[in-house]
């Protein structure tokens, strides 16, 4: 022991200080990883071109057919954009998002739905309640891409296509489609 009291005063302080700089540099690192904050300044643009059947002998078919359609509006971000389910002459069916322009976040998904599109913060959390069809992640924030919808999926009563974020469990945009 020094004959100083401020000495052991100084070493405890250390003593709480470390442990408590190690907790905090932990939580922000947990925290870092599950709200992905750069996800909202760094865009993902994609642009796919729309989908196209070749024919026999790589000659291109006849164009998609539009079964139904919608304009993306904004829930819990600003959106815009179109989305088109398609059917190709050889029987597949993919969902168009067309034009999009959204923020990028963690664990994006699209989904078909039979949830209705409600406008504002009423439709935010919606598309979980009911049925839906995950299509995959969002292959981008910015831009036009193709999501195969899989053979012999029932699309009676989807109704609607959400961006859906799985880690908030809230819906970024929607669209309800119709013939």
């Amino acid at each position: 022991m020094s004959g100083r009291p401020g000495a052991r005063r100084g070493w405890r302080r250390r003593s709480v200080l470390l442990p408590a700089a190690v907790v905090l540099a932990l939580v922000v690192a947990a925290g870092l990883v599950w709200f992905e904050p750069w996800k909202l300044v760094v865009d993902a643009p994609v642009a796919e071109p729309a989908p196209v059947a070749a024919a026999p002998g790589g000659v291109p078919a006849a164009a998609p057919v539009v079964l139904a359609s919608g304009t993306l509006v904004a829930h819990e971000h600003a959106t815009t954009g179109r989305a088109l389910l398609l059917a190709l002459p050889d029987g597949s069916r993919v969902l168009r998002l067309q034009d999009l322009a959204t923020s990028n976040g963690p664990r994006l998904r699209v989904w078909l739905t039979d949830a209705p599109v409600l406008p504002g913060r009423d439709g935010w959390y919606v598309f979980d309640d009911g049925r839906h069809l995950d299509l995959g992640p969002l292959k981008g924030n910015v831009g036009s891409a193709n999501y195969p919808v899989p053979a012999g999926a029932d699309l009676t009563g989807l109704t609607s296509v959400s961006i859906w974020c799985e880690r908030f469990s809230v819906s970024f945009g929607a669209a309800t489609l119709a013939a």
